[in-house]
């Protein structure tokens, strides 16, 4: 289901799902501007430990977007070559509440990653945490199965059981987006706004 969205932007799903189910702005593409979709593999790592990381790479699904919650902002997840081995499993991107390191590694083989940033220090790995158990990553809760779709504008996260409604749904609005001409939509924008305002009782 998740490779259906991958020409559905996350402006077309944002708006449908909410804002309880858009990550927060910490949560940012580390190079370029990526286009990812695909089921979520949650993982939860104890902080200052990325142990659980570097087991899912060998256990999420090919496809899928391992999405990691680890509470911490001191020692990396993952480095280049976590990277390339999920890459090379088949792994369509990392979203991490958390840091990485290796960060030219990772741009040069343009594997996707999402996260708050880089440092160089690498976390321990003695601690359990939890694998494909729901995880949260950027203030939004993620199941299994879930559907993430990640770009330049962020990390949405669409439920399992609307999947197929957002899907048709963001796709009637894109559709109807491509046909309208911009004259078009600026007559149906003025209109809007100036009633707005009237109903917020501006008199300007």
């Amino acid at each position: 289901m998740g490779s259906a969205f991958e020409d559905v932007p996350t402006t077309a799903v944002a708006d449908l799902v909410g804002r309880e189910q858009v990550m927060d702005i910490g949560i940012r593409p580390l190079w370029g501007a990526p286009h990812v979709a695909g089921p979520a593999y949650p993982v939860r790592c104890a902080p200052g430990d990325n142990l659980m990381l570097h087991a899912a790479i060998y256990r999420a699904e090919p496809g899928s977007v391992i999405v990691v919650e680890s509470g911490d902002l001191n020692y990396a997840l993952a480095g280049g070559n976590v990277c390339a081995v999920a890459q090379r499993r088949g792994v369509a991107a990392v979203v991490a509440d958390g840091l990485i390191r290796d960060l030219g590694e990772v741009r040069e083989a343009r594997f996707p990653v999402f996260a708050r940033g880089v440092i160089p220090i690498p976390g321990a790995k003695r601690g359990l945490g939890s694998l494909g158990e729901p995880a949260r990553a950027g203030g939004v809760l993620v199941r299994g199965g879930d559907i993430v779709i990640a770009d330049e504008e962020g990390v949405v996260v669409v439920p399992a059981a609307r999947a197929q409604e957002v899907l048709a749904a963001a796709r009637t609005r894109l559709a109807k987006e491509a046909e309208q001409l911009l004259d078009d939509w600026e007559q149906e924008h003025r209109a809007r706004i100036d009633k707005a305002l009237d109903e917020a009782g501006f008199t300007g």
